[in-house]
């Protein structure tokens, strides 16, 4: 089964008007494509529409899960784009609660910039164990994961690595997956691929 790399991010806000952000997740987006992984990401606008537009042009398949109850819903409430996406799931459950669904169909995310809404599926990734690429030097909350940790008394584990570059880092996250780091929940309790208790 193909791996499926989530892209979280800017949705709005300062950091999706930076030419080279849009760049970056667009190269992204083609990487993910090009080490043959599924690109999960939560159907809204800004830069994981970008990272989706670059894996769909790279011959990638791309997967949206979308906060909306129909494609109705997704296109006018949530003014969400549908046109780089093979498959839209459609939740019905709102942002918040489809930051759940989307990080637990994703084997490992990247996040590009940010703000609250990207904090909050990076730290449902890392409760989890996720593996986590912070794409560096595009803003907004990737750029300040390490004084999170810190505030919130965590240290920083070895699922999460860091680069300003977009090859290197899926390179990163795909060997991380490649190499079994992919955890498991069982009743809440985060078990590692073949480390479980």
């Amino acid at each position: 089964m193909k791996l499926r790399i989530g892209v979280m991010g800017s949705a709005q806000g300062p950091t999706i008007r930076v030419q080279e952000n849009i760049t970056k997740a667009i190269m992204v987006g083609q990487e993910i494509a090009r080490a043959d992984c599924i690109l999960v990401n939560g159907a809204c606008p800004g830069l994981p529409d970008e990272a989706a537009f670059g894996a769909k042009n790279a011959g990638g398949l791309t997967m949206g899960v979308s906060p909306a109850f129909s494609q109705k819903e997704h296109t006018e409430r949530y003014k969400s784009p549908e046109e780089n996406y093979d498959i839209i799931i459609y939740t019905g459950m709102g942002l918040m609660e489809r930051d759940i669904i989307n990080i637990r169909s994703s084997d490992a995310i990247v996040i590009i910039g940010g703000g609250v809404g990207t904090l909050n599926e990076f730290t449902v990734a890392f409760d989890e164990e996720k593996v986590v690429g912070v794409l560096t030097g595009t803003g907004g909350i990737s750029d300040h994961i390490p004084e999170v940790l810190e505030l919130c008394d965590r240290k920083l584990e070895e699922f999460v690595v860091f680069d300003d570059d977009p090859k290197r880092l899926i390179e990163k996250v795909v060997d991380k997956l490649k190499n079994g780091f992919r955890p498991t929940i069982v009743d809440d309790r985060v078990f590692r691929k073949g480390k479980g208790e």
